[in-house]
């Protein structure tokens, strides 16, 4: 993949960006999209700037049958002096690329592919709402895309990556979510798919989310094994809190087993709080004393702690929302109440999310910010 044979072709009919009020996640999409298509015989052709279009496709492209693709999801910032950011790109790329190794579809360089999505978004840079809290979201997707009924790995495949304006997940302010713990169905298994961002990971989970949306829930929290072990809750990364019986909060998450997606802002959230224990760098408003797990941990440990008054909060993490505090969990015919602050947030969850939003939007200088434009 060489950036240096990058091609633009723009639009004659550009768009008007809507009102940025007007935005409903993944509806609107920005004027141009990148193509990078790839063959066994070739390799990777010429990358593509062109205008937003269909993509054709045959009836018997693998993709279609045999679920051959995967995505990724990041975000570009506009800062307040109008500088543009993606938010630690570098991970997103090391996380397609292991996906596509899962899939036995084409990996590549990290480094190219970011320079192509620069591009991309310098292209289409009005598009980035100006408002704050608002940002332009970005999806790479890898697909195969040769013909034939085959279970065997591509000899085509085409990596495109689009994008779209969008609001913040809590425009009124935070709300805590209830979850359903889904005991019917499961999201992955060990050896399985779970670990990786491919398009079929996803589709299946939509039974499970309209069943918990029909018993008065907003996602499901996804449980594993006769322990009912916590993993995932929806499409996020998991936390919670507990504190021992000597009042030190302990921030867990489940362990990257197979099972977990390794996200970028579950990595985040892990690598501020322990820069706060270490003395690298405090955040003001977290405890002093806290302690930062990746471990496992059950519904039976849920239910207890919140027995004896130890469960402090719990709450998803991702790209979308960075941080989804969670009010309730429905669980074996009854709820257990998770505490939130007035705010909607805990005291964990709230100095964190103020961090990673600052950073993204260049209130905190870091050197996670990947400076696209100034």
């Amino acid at each position: 993949m060489k950036p240096s044979r990058l091609t633009v072709t723009k639009t004659t009919s550009p768009k008007e960006p809507p009102p940025s009020k007007n935005l409903i996640f993944g509806q609107t999409f920005s004027d141009h999209m990148l193509r990078i298509p790839w063959t066994d015989a070739t390799g990777w052709g010429a990358p593509s700037i062109v205008p937003f279009s269909t993509i054709n496709l045959s009836p018997s492209a693998t993709m279609l049958h045999y679920a051959q693709s995967l995505f990724e999801g990041m975000k570009a910032y506009r800062h307040a002096d109008g500088t543009v950011t993606l938010f630690r790109p570098e991970m997103n790329m090391k996380r397609m690329n292991t996906s596509a190794q899962r899939l036995v579809l084409p990996t590549f360089n990290g480094n190219a592919l970011i320079e192509c999505i620069n591009k991309l978004i310098t292209v289409d840079r009005e598009w980035i709402p100006k408002e704050p809290g608002h940002s332009l979201y970005i999806r790479p997707t890898l697909i195969a895309t040769n013909s034939a009924l085959v279970i065997a790995p591509p000899k085509e495949a085409l990596l495109f990556v689009i994008a779209c304006p969008v609001g913040p997940y809590y425009p009124q302010g935070f709300k805590p979510v209830p979850l359903h713990g889904t005991t019917e169905y499961i999201r992955a298994a060990p050896g399985g798919i779970g670990a990786y961002k491919l398009a079929a990971n996803y589709g299946p989970c939509v039974v499970a989310q309209k069943s918990a949306a029909n018993q008065g829930y907003a996602q499901n929290l996804w449980l594993h094994g006769p322990g009912h072990w916590l993993t995932e809750a929806g499409t996020m990364n998991l936390f919670v809190v507990i504190k021992d019986r000597s009042g030190v909060s302990e921030l867990i998450t489940p362990p990257l087993d197979g099972m977990i997606l390794p996200g970028v802002t579950r990595d985040s959230v892990l690598a501020l709080a322990r820069n706060h224990v270490s003395g690298i760098k405090r955040l003001q408003g977290l405890p002093d004393a806290i302690k930062v797990s990746e471990r496992p941990v059950n519904m039976g440990e849920i239910i207890q702690s919140s027995k004896e008054g130890r469960l402090v909060e719990l709450f998803g993490t991702g790209t979308a929302a960075v941080i989804s505090p969670v009010e309730r969990i429905g669980y074996n015919g009854g709820d257990i109440m998770i505490p939130t602050g007035e705010d909607g947030m805990g005291p964990v969850s709230r100095p964190l999310w103020t961090e990673l939003v600052g950073i993204q939007t260049g209130a905190v200088k870091s050197n996670w910010n990947y400076v696209v434009a100034k």
